[in-house]
C-alpha cells in the first residue's frame, strides 16, 4: 500500500472509530500548526523510543523536532533534511497508537518517523496537552490539535502527555458495538503492512503476498491456545484470485472469534466467520471459487447448515446470504463452502424441514392417489353436466367448480417433480404459482361448498346468489395472493425435500421456496386458509348431522356413515389432520393425509354414484339431479332450492 494513502486511510480509521475527537481522551493524535523560519534547508529531528511519558513537538529557526516516549517498539534517532523551501510552512503531526505509527507531514513532504510494526496490545494514547513555552519569532504559529486551536502566537515547543492502555482489547470491545466493527478490523489487518500472522482480541488475520508466480495458497487459521488448531477454519485460495494486472498484491484472510458482528436477529449463524479480501480490490465472479472449510460441532438432526455471505449491496441491507456459495457436506462435522466472491463468510444454521421417512412410499402413494382422483374428477364433472336440471339449481354448479379445482391440483401435483428435475427455474417458478393456484382454488370451493350448504339448510327461502359470485369466490379470491406473491420475487421456485433413509436422493418439486419470506406467506396463505376452511367445515357438518339425526334413516350406520364422510370430502374437514403432524403418531397421520386427502376427487365420485343409487331405489326421492333435498333426505342435504 502506498505510505501516503495507508496514512489517511488509518486516520480515517481510527478518527471514524473513536468518533467525535476532542483534545483530552483522544485515541489517535494530530497536532499542525504554521512553522516559520529562517534557515534552509529545513531539517526534521526526532528521537522517539517505548514509553508514555509524553511527546514534545518543538521548532526553531531552522530544525522542527519530535521526541519523546510514547511507540511500543519504535526507536529511532535521526534527521531529515527536507526539500520544501518556502517560509512559512504547514506542518503536521500524527501519532496511530494502534499501529505505532509516528508521521510528519511538512508541506507536501510525508516523513515516516516510525513505519507500522503491526497492531499494537497495550500502546501510549489519550494524549494531552501539558505545556508550552513561548518564542518571540521562529517556531510554531496557530497550534492545533485536531482542528481546535492552541494559541495563534508562535510557540517554541508544546509538550503533550499519554497514558497507557490496552488499545487492542479497546478497539475490539467498540468494534462490537458497532455494525460495521467487521470492515474496521479488517481495515486495520489490511493497514498494519505485515506480511504474517496479525492478532487482535476479537480478531486473526493471515496477510499473505501474492506474486507473479502465484499458484494458489492453503491458509488455517490457528488460534492461540491449548485448543488443536484443526477444528478451526480453513482457507484454499485459487490462483484466479490474483489480479492480473498486478505483479503483487495482498490478500487477508481475517478470522472472527466473536460473531456477534455479525448476528442479524432473524438468523443464526455458528461463532466462526472468515473474511477475505484483496489489498484495494472489489474481487466478484471467480473462475475457481474460493474454498473456506468450518469444522463445528455436530447439528441437532432438526437443523441445517448453509454457507452464507455477508453482503450489503442489495437494498442496503445488511443480511447473510446463500447467492454466490455452494455448500458442500463433508461429514457431520465438517462444512465446505465455495465461494465466486470475496466477502465474510459462515454457516448459517436453519431449522430443518423434518427430512421425511419413507418418503419414496409417501410419493408413490401420493402420485397414484392423485391420477386416481383426476379420473374420477373428469367422471364426476361429465356426470354433473349431463344431469344439469333448470337453470336455478347451483348445487350442480358449486360440485362442478370443486372437482375442476381438484382435478388441476392433482394434474399439476403429478407434474411438479418431473418439471423441477428437467425444466429451467423460470419454468418451474411458473409452475410453483399454478400449483399454489390450484390448492387456493381446491380450499375456496371447499368453503363454498360449506356456504351453499348453510343455505341450503337454514335460509332455504331466501334468493340464491347469482352464479358469478361463487366463481369470483372459488376462482377469482386465489388470484390476489397468488399475483402478489408471484410480484414479491423470489416466493416460487424449486423446493427440496429429503428423505432420512438416503439424504443424497432428495425429491425436488416447484412450489414455494425454502426462504423466510415463503414461509410467512405459506403460513398466512395456505395454512391460515386451510384453518379457516376446517374449521367452518366441522362446525357445518356438527348443525347439519343435529338437524338430520333423528330421522328413521339415520339409525342405519351404513347410511349414517356415508353421509358424514360425504360431506367431509366436500368440506375439506380431512384437511385438517395436517393440523396433528406431530408427536409419535406424526407417520401414521402422514400417511393418512397423502392417502386420504390424494383420493378425495375418487371419494367424491363413490359418493357420486352412492347417492345416485340410492336416490333412485328411494320413495322419497323427488327429481332425478345427484343428490336431493337435505329436509327429504338427509343424504340430500344440497341440492334444494
Amino acid at each position: 500500500m502506498d505510505p501516503a494513502m495507508g496514512r489517511v486511510l488509518s486516520l480515517v480509521l481510527l478518527a471514524t472509530f473513536w468518533g467525535p475527537v476532542t483534545m483530552e481522551n483522544d485515541r489517535n493524535f494530530k497536532m499542525c500548526g504554521i512553522w516559520t523560519l529562517n534557515s534552509l534547508p529545513p531539517v526534521l529531528a526526532s528521537k522517539v523510543s517505548p514509553g508514555c511519558e509524553g511527546i514534545i513537538i518543538s521548532a526553531n529557526s531552522s530544525t522542527l523536532s519530535v521526541e519523546g516516549k510514547i511507540s511500543a517498539q519504535c526507536l529511532t534517532n535521526r534527521r531529515w533534511i527536507l526539500s520544501t523551501s518556502q517560509d512559512p510552512m504547514n506542518f503536521c503531526v500524527f501519532w496511530d497508537p494502534l499501529l505505532d505509527m509516528l508521521t510528519v507531514q511538512v508541506d507536501r513532504e510525508e516523513i515516516h518517523v516510525c513505519p507500522s510494526l503491526g497492531l499494537q496490545g497495550s500502546c501510549c494514547t489519550d494524549l494531552s496537552a501539558a505545556g508550552q513555552k513561548m518564542s518571540s519569532v521562529y517556531g510554531i504559529k496557530d497550534g492545533s490539535v485536531h482542528g481546535d486551536l492552541l494559541n495563534s502566537r508562535v510557540m517554541a515547543e508544546y509538550k503533550f502527555k499519554g497514558d497507557t492502555i490496552n488499545c487492542a482489547e479497546q478497539f475490539c470491545s467498540k468494534a462490537v458495538q458497532e455494525s460495521w466493527g467487521a470492515n474496521m478490523i479488517e481495515e486495520a489487518v489490511i493497514q498494519s503492512g505485515v506480511v504474517g500472522r496479525v492478532e487482535l482480541p476479537c480478531a486473526q488475520g493471515t496477510v499473505i503476498e501474492m506474486k507473479e508466480d502465484f499458484t494458489g495458497y492453503n491458509v488455517t487459521l490457528p488460534t492461540p491456545g491449548s485448543v488443536p488448531p484443526h477444528v478451526f477454519p480453513s482457507v484454499h485460495l485459487p490462483a484466479s484470485l490474483k489480479p492480473a494486472q498486478k505483479k503483487n498484491a495482498k490478500v487477508v484472510c481475517t478470522y472472527y472469534k466473536n460473531s456477534s458482528l455479525f448476528q442479524v436477529s432473524s438468523q443464526k449463524i455458528l461463532e466462526d466467520v472468515v473474511g477475505i479480501t484483496v489489498e484495494n480490490e472489489i474481487i466478484r465472479n471467480l473462475p475457481e471459487p474460493v474454498r473456506i472449510m468450518f469444522r463445528h460441532a455436530d447439528i441437532l438432526e432438526t437443523q441445517t447448515t448453509k454457507c452464507v455471505s455477508w453482503d450489503v449491496r442489495k437494498d442496503h441491507e445488511l443480511k447473510w446470504r446463500e447467492e454466490g456459495c455452494v455448500t458442500v457436506h463433508r461429514g457431520a462435522q465438517e462444512t465446505e463452502c465455495h465461494c465466486n466472491h470475496l466477502t465474510y463468510f459462515a454457516i448459517l444454521v436453519q431449522v430443518n424441514p423434518r427430512r421425511l421417512r419413507h418418503l419414496e412410499a409417501l410419493t408413490f402413494i401420493t402420485a397414484v392417489g392423485c391420477a386416481l382422483s383426476a379420473v374420477s374428477c373428469v367422471l364426476v364433472f361429465v356426470a354433473l353436466c349431463r344431469q344439469r336440471r333448470r337453470g336455478k339449481d347451483q348445487s350442480s354448479l358449486v360440485h362442478r367448480g370443486l372437482v375442476v379445482s381438484l382435478f388441476f391440483l392433482c394434474l399439476l401435483f403429478m407434474l411438479t417433480g418431473t418439471v423441477a428435475n428437467v425444466s429451467h427455474e423460470r419454468v418451474c417458478q411458473f409452475m410453483g404459482a399454478l400449483l399454489h393456484y390450484a390448492l387456493l382454488c381446491s380450499l375456496c370451493w371447499m368453503a363454498v361448498e360449506v356456504l351453499h350448504t348453510f343455505r341450503m339448510v337454514y335460509m332455504i327461502f331466501s334468493v340464491p346468489p347469482k352464479p358469478w359470485i361463487w366463481y369470483l369466490m372459488g376462482f377469482g379470491f386465489p388470484v390476489l395472493p397468488v399475483v402478489i406473491l408471484v410480484s414479491m420475487g423470489n416466493i416460487y421456485g424449486p423446493r427440496t425435500i429429503s428423505q432420512s433413509e438416503d439424504v443424497a436422493n432428495p425429491y425436488h418439486m416447484c412450489w414455494m421456496r425454502d426462504t423466510h419470506a415463503a414461509l410467512l406467506a405459506h403460513c398466512i396463505t395456505n395454512v391460515g386458509l386451510l384453518a379457516a376452511v376446517v374449521t367452518s367445515g366441522f362446525i357445518m357438518l356438527f348443525l347439519v348431522v343435529r338437524e338430520i339425526h333423528n330421522r328413521t334413516e339415520w339409525r342405519k350406520r351404513r347410511v349414517a356413515f356415508l353421509s358424514i364422510w360425504g360431506l367431509s370430502c366436500l368440506f375439506g374437514t380431512t384437511w385438517g389432520l395436517t393440523f396433528f403432524d406431530f408427536g409419535p403418531l406424526s407417520e401414521i397421520i402422514l400417511f393418512l393425509f397423502c392417502i386420504i386427502n390424494s383420493l378425495q376427487g375418487f371419494f367424491l365420485m363413490l359418493r357420486f354414484y352412492v347417492l345416485a343409487r340410492m336416490q333412485s331405489q328411494s320413495e322419497y326421492a323427488t327429481d332425478g339431479s345427484s343428490t336431493g333435498s337435505t329436509r327429504q333426505h338427509m343424504l340430500q342435504t344440497q341440492e334444494r332450492n
